[in-house]
């Protein structure tokens, strides 16, 4: 299964496990981001063309890293006149790793990570418990000093 994807003005073909540098997408480096202007869409040979784009296709991707590109040299020069500009540039580039693709918009990085949240909400409240039995003992402790 493979998609091709837009984002940042270029289009990517890309599948699950791959790897990609596009451009700049503000995310921080290990969270999840989706990509949702999908534009073909292949399962096993069934190929589905967007009109731009799929509908409810999502590919699901983790932020690697944050990092730039190459130096390019940009020199401008006229001839007889004794002008030249000499000019740098880094473009700013986001590494992508592709941890899904979705036809009906249905992540399964989605589903796990929910199942996570559920169990650390029942943690957390079991661990809550025995803060409040702790606050009650110091308020006995303050109201048997004030009585005496």
């Amino acid at each position: 299964m493979y998609a091709v994807v837009k984002t940042g003005g270029k289009q990517y073909r890309v599948s699950k496990d791959d790897t990609i540098m596009v451009e700049s997408i503000k995310a921080e480096a290990g969270s999840t981001i989706q990509l949702d202007d999908v534009m073909m869409l292949d399962d096993n040979g069934s190929v589905t063309i967007g009109t731009p784009s799929v509908e409810g296709a999502i590919v699901s991707a983790e932020v690697v890293k944050q990092a730039r590109g190459p130096k390019l040299i940009i020199f401008r020069r006229k001839r007889r006149k004794n002008h030249r500009r000499i000019r740098g540039h880094r473009q700013d580039l986001t590494l992508l790793k592709i941890l899904d693709i979705s036809a009906d918009g249905k992540t399964k990085t989605a589903a796990k990570k929910s199942a996570k949240t559920a169990e650390d909400s029942s943690t957390t409240a079991v661990k809550a418990a025995p803060k409040k039995a702790a606050a009650k003992k110091t308020t006995d402790k303050k109201a048997a000093s004030a009585e005496k």
